[in-house]
């Protein structure tokens, strides 16, 4: 008997158990859709993570280190100064945005005062920090000359200040300790600063936090990602000549680049999503041990059949591939029948999702994960179908033929 044959034969069987068949496969559907759908999100989760946090791969951050430093007593404050030799000396360094930070209270009328952070920096601030304005625009560069009384808000101050409704804080007056501001911007949230008053460095120094000359830190941006390294080495060297600072045990700043923990933070969701797919594998796995059972509850109802086809000559090999094939059409079946709900899915979400949140990226169908599922499935097949089909196909035909 020829392969063609027992094809025919294997497809007769499976058609004259429709029901059964049908059922055999959904634990292979489920496992491989879940496969699919799972790793479609992961790839998009992490595309809008890098969407969102991917102008943060080159900056660096440097700071004051709090307390004292072993062996060198109070730490030397940044400076201006230290913010233009960078500029000057630093050519990894596209941009230094320097940063004065401290806290106020924040009104809107007779109500309860807001403390909120107040943030003095330059025009470039949203650049480096990538955030958003939701509604107005950025201070200039003549209200950073001018030291003008301006300030862009974030979310949590305006839903303490104004419920929350944008548009009221728009243009509004907003006092800021003893000082008026005009609200020229609403800033999105970033989930970690949205209690900020944003405003000309200039202008938080003459009204509110002072510190001549003096900033709480600066983000520098490298020119590429490939730069961030010598940008670290550079500013670490141009802060240290400037604090005189010959042991590195003894500096009184900080430098981190961002681009390490967005490392971190992409390698931990690469493993999440590892660990959701071989949870979602154990379908695959449940549907394998389920092809494997229909085989054998298959070979006990087809024990005479078995034994007619040895007596007239059926050989064994023939038998077992005829198991083999049926298993393996089950899984494929259920295999192909996944790849279609989990693509479709995905194809689905990826139209959805984004009307929904712009941050969590578009879902994305990985030609990979439809590979490997497939191929899983069909191993998943063989694997199954393979004690049964062995168990058939050594049968001896007068047993068999005795078989009630």
């Amino acid at each position: 008997m020829n392969f063609a044959e027992t094809m025919i034969i294997a497809g007769r069987s499976l058609r004259a158990n429709k029901l059964r068949s049908a059922l055999t496969t959904v634990g292979i559907v489920i496992g491989v859709t879940a496969v699919i759908v799972l790793v479609g999100l992961g790839d998009g989760m992490k595309a809008g993570f890098s969407k969102s946090f991917g102008a943060l791969a080159t900056a660096v951050v440097v700071s004051k280190i709090e307390g004292e430093v072993p062996g060198s007593g109070k730490p030397r404050a940044l400076k201006d100064g230290d913010v233009q030799a960078l500029r000057d000396r630093a050519p990894a360094l596209a941009s230094v945005t320097p940063q004065l930070v401290g806290t106020g209270n924040i009104h809107n009328g007779p109500g309860a005062p807001f403390r909120g952070q107040i943030t003095g920096s330059t025009t470039d601030f949203l650049t480096v920090s990538n955030r958003q304005i939701v509604l107005g625009s950025m201070f200039t560069e003549a209200d950073l000359k001018s030291a003008a009384r301006v300030t862009l808000i974030g979310p949590e101050v305006v839903a303490n200040l104004f419920n929350g409704d944008a548009a009221a804080a728009y243009g509004k007056t907003v006092r800021i300790s003893r000082s008026n501001f005009k609200v020229i911007g609403v800033l999105k949230s970033d989930g970690g600063s949205d209690n900020v008053a944003l405003m000309p460095l200039s202008t938080a120094r003459a009204y509110l936090l002072g510190g001549n000359k003096t900033i709480s830190g600066l983000v520098a941006k490298a020119t590429t990602i490939a730069d961030v390294p010598a940008a670290v080495e550079q500013i670490t060297r141009v802060l240290s000549a400037r604090h005189n600072i010959t042991d590195p045990a003894k500096e009184d700043f900080k430098v981190t680049a961002l681009q390490n923990q967005l490392d971190k933070i992409n390698q931990f969701m690469t493993f999440l999503t590892l660990f959701i797919v071989a949870v979602a594998g154990i379908s695959l796995l449940v549907g394998g041990i389920g092809v494997a059972n229909i085989m054998l509850v298959s070979v006990t109802e087809r024990t005479r059949e078995i034994g007619i086809r040895k007596a007239i000559g059926a050989r064994r090999n023939t038998i077992l591939k005829q198991f083999l094939i049926e298993s393996t059409v089950l899984a494929g079946l259920g295999g192909l029948m996944g790849i279609l709900f989990g693509v479709g899915i995905v194809l689905a979400a990826a139209r959805i999702i984004p009307t929904v949140t712009e941050d969590f990226g578009v879902p994305q169908v990985s030609i990979p994960a439809v590979t490997i599922a497939f191929a899983v499935s069909l191993a998943i097949g063989l694997i199954a179908g393979g004690y049964p089909a062995f168990r058939a196909a050594r049968l001896q035909p007068i047993e068999a033929l005795r078989y009630q």
